[in-house]
């Protein structure tokens, strides 16, 4: 590969008309995705749907395997794993893994309270953010409350073009000169992270205001105060997915880390057939705060599924199991930053990715010394790199900057974890964990072709 400093290794130059038109008709349906999807459980239910609509089969429902079964896992409304059985599973799985939870606001198990004559919610930050950039703008509330009962109420409020917003307000400029003397990291603080719900009182004496808000929403919502504490409700930005640019390349959104590789290898996977090796797509929780607990790809998901599909088809052995995961391939599908011509200090560009210039292989990730990372070997790096060649799909090395100055983690190292072959690939964002997030049409049309060649050809 040419020194990326001489060389400009663009899409849009290295496709022709036909492709051209390809990449921008598939950004439609993702435009779509990103605007009807911003929760990890709104992922796991569209992915369900389009899988059910393709001829895959529940799991649960299986009672035999064969090869070019399509097979639909789910667990917990928050995962789901797309199968697309091959000539012989003990060969291992042609493995794609990627996340559909994003960073975001949580409401609180106690979230309402009054002050000052406004109603507001208390929140918890979820994964990475800068907190000033979640100030000022409109917000929208997505979720569930369960109640005692075990039903469940479903929750989509600021989203619709004449419904209301929630926004949390930001300091004026005459007022802010010591906050504006603070570091960016301190001058929001979490616990300064409150949404403005009402400002209305009703008729009690004490917090009239609170109780109003309250009131309301256990006459329109049939939400008790308590109800809060078995609530997953996540406040995110109430923006809708847009094209960018005059030449409408690139797509800004919330969420696209990393629902942008979840649409694009949920479009891969319904259209594999009759693969050699077997074909898992699997969409996980969680990756953003450690990918910790049942829903995330540190628990059983994995040997879980393997172990039932086995069992299914009559080899559900530990020891089978075991050799599957081992001789599987894996495919962390990430995200990665893009080179920011406004902010050219932090990035190495002989080793970085940018925008338009196709899918990112990143051979690791990690911080001081690639500390948390999955380190792919060169051997299966080699074959990457001849699969996309040979199916014309663009692609370019990333980093995530400069050496010393950060870094971040994947699944990867999760699914290494079983003795598999794991590299991250996925796609270049400006704004990575922002609540508008970029990326170029060329790179989202490239991850579809790349995520569909490895599952049905490597």
């Amino acid at each position: 590969m040419a020194d990326r400093t001489e060389e400009i290794r663009s899409c849009w130059k290295k496709m022709n008309d036909e492709q051209i038109n390809g990449a921008y008709n598939f950004s439609c349906g993702y435009l779509s995705f990103l605007n009807s999807v911003k929760t990890e459980r709104e992922a796991a239910e569209f992915i369900a749907g389009a899988a059910l609509s393709r001829g895959f089969e529940p799991l649960e429902q299986v009672t035999a395997i064969h090869p070019g079964q399509k097979i639909l896992f789910r667990s917990k409304g928050k995962v789901c794993g797309l199968a697309v059985i091959g000539e012989d599973m003990e060969a291992g799985f042609n493995l794609v893994a990627s996340h559909i939870d994003s960073p975001r606001l949580d409401l609180k198990p106690r979230p309402l309270y009054e002050m000052d004559g406004l109603a507001l919610f208390k929140t918890h930050y979820y994964g990475g953010i800068k907190k000033y950039q979640w100030v000022a703008m409109p917000l929208a509330l997505h979720g569930v409350a369960v109640k005692k009962d075990g039903s469940v109420i479903k929750i989509v409020l600021g989203e619709a073009h004449d419904d209301f917003n929630f926004t949390i307000t930001d300091l004026l400029p005459h007022l802010a000169k010591d906050q504006m003397e603070k570091k960016m990291s301190e001058a929001v603080k979490g616990e300064d992270l409150n949404i403005i719900v009402g400002s209305r009182p009703g008729d009690k004496e004490k917090d009239p205001v609170k109780q109003q808000i309250a009131d309301l929403i256990k006459e329109q919502y049939g939400l008790e105060e308590d109800d809060f504490v078995s609530a997953e409700l996540q406040l995110v930005p109430a923006l809708a997915a847009r094209e960018i640019g005059l030449d409408r390349s690139m797509i800004g959104a919330y969420g696209q880390d990393d629902r942008i590789c979840a649409y694009t290898s949920l479009m891969a996977a319904l259209e594999v057939e009759k693969p050699a090796r077997t074909a898992l797509c699997l969409f996980v929780d969680k990756e953003e705060i450690g990918s910790m607990g049942n829903t995330g790809l540190q628990s059983l998901i994995i040997e879980n599924i393997t172990a039932e599909l086995l069992h299914k088809a009559g080899r559900g052995d530990y020891y089978t199991v075991r050799k599957v995961l081992a001789n599987s391939a894996a495919l962390s599908a990430d995200v990665n930053a893009a080179v920011d011509p406004n902010y050219p200090e932090v990035f190495e560009k002989m080793n970085c990715s940018f925008m338009g210039q196709g899918i990112v292989i990143s051979k690791y990730g990690g911080s001081r010394g690639k500390y948390d990372s999955n380190d792919a070997n060169p051997e299966f790096l080699g074959k990457i790199r001849k699969l996309f060649d040979d199916n014309q799909v663009v692609w370019q090395v990333g980093e995530l900057g400069k050496v010393d100055l950060g870094g971040g983690g994947t699944v990867a190292q999760y699914m290494a974890h079983y003795g598999m072959e794991v590299v991250d690939c996925g796609v270049a964002l400006l704004g990575m964990h922002s609540p508008f997030e970029v990326t170029s049409k060329a790179d989202v049309y490239m991850a579809y072709k790349a995520y569909k060649a490895f599952l049905q050809q490597f």
